[in-house]
């Protein structure tokens, strides 16, 4: 089950304090950005696919089947959400087969701030309070938007309840290179995820680049190595909102630089692809990826996610015909 992402310690705190002065000004943190390796663009996408054809074994899928669930943030996003669906999703979410107790609950509820509330409460009566629940913040999915307004949105939020909030960047400033700006924002918004209740703990926050607006791969490596730096818990790839969102080589090169910013300066943050990703065959090809590049260290909910809402569907059935022997169809899962 998913727990707090233990705080780093004394030796990882003093290297990331050494690299303060890349953040020092706007011209420091683009000379560093840009100063990253260059992307071997056809070297990422073939050792992304060859990494997909990779052959699970029966035992082996079942695991990961398994795994994959309990790492799903089980995500509403509409603009017509009510409190009942949001009540059904949690019901999902806490007993995902009501007909199989051995299926593992799902890692988060996903869903607007104003639904916050409703969610930790249908959690907490359906006995999943250990689920989290997430928030999208930040003038999601544009993030377009001033400053007091975004960090107002994510205070909102915390307020209510969630135990970690999904920011989005702004794009354009970051596509403009003004690269300061979405440094102090994601920094801004790591503070209003701090706790005003006197606990001293504060929610978990997962920065979203929307890697289908960013054009390149280099610029991917840039926003993962800037979130890092300004205190991001977790690097996300999407909303699920545009028309390209979470593909393997674009998670492998975040991956990636989540493996090279614990070398550097020994944090651990997690990665979460969004959007697009709706079997189990490609989930545990993610899967693959994670354990191949990073290993079994990150091979937990604490630092992997996957954003979806029909992937658990297909996960359900894939695991019912690995029990059954037979493929049971969409009639035997619930509608979401």
């Amino acid at each position: 089950m998913p727990t707090t992402v233990p705080a780093y310690g004394a030796e990882a705190a003093e290297r990331l304090a050494s690299m303060a002065d890349v953040t020092a000004t706007d011209g420091a943190l683009r000379r560093f950005l840009h100063g990253l390796p260059g992307v071997d663009a056809v070297g990422l996408q073939a050792r992304a696919a060859a990494l997909g054809t990779r052959s699970i074994k029966t035992t082996a899928k079942a695991y990961a089947i398994d795994l994959a669930i309990s790492m799903i943030d089980l995500t509403t996003l509409e603009g017509a959400d009510t409190p009942g669906k949001v009540r059904a999703l949690c019901a999902k979410g806490v007993s995902p087969d009501p007909t199989d107790r051995s299926v593992p609950k799902v890692a988060a509820i996903c869903v607007y701030s104003d639904m916050v509330a409703t969610a930790k409460r249908a959690l907490a009566e359906a006995g999943g309070s250990e689920v989290h629940v997430a928030s999208v913040a930040t003038a999601f999915p544009s993030g377009r938007a001033a400053l007091a307004v975004k960090l107002a949105d994510t205070r909102e939020a915390v307020a209510a309840g969630a135990d970690e909030i999904d920011m989005v960047i702004d794009r354009g400033a970051f596509l403009s290179g003004r690269y300061l700006q979405v440094f102090e924002e994601i920094r801004q918004v790591k503070e209003a995820c701090r706790r005003t209740d006197g606990s001293g703990t504060a929610a978990h926050l997962k920065v979203i680049f929307e890697t289908g607006e960013l054009e390149t791969y280099d610029n991917v490596r840039r926003a993962s190595w800037l979130a890092m730096l300004a205190g991001a818990d977790f690097i996300k790839t999407s909303t699920g909102k545009v028309a390209v969102n979470a593909t393997p080589p674009v998670t492998l090169l975040m991956l990636e630089a989540v493996r090279d910013f614990r070398d550097t300066t020994g944090v651990q943050v997690g990665v979460k692809p969004a959007g697009g990703i709706r079997t189990s065959k490609d989930a545990i090809k993610y899967l693959v990826l994670v354990n191949e590049t990073l290993g079994a260290d990150w091979l937990t909910p604490d630092w992997f996610r996957f954003g979806a809402s029909s992937l658990l569907n297909d996960l359900l059935m894939q695991r019912q015909k690995l029990s059954t022997g037979r493929y049971s169809g969409p009639d035997y899962v619930t509608v979401d």
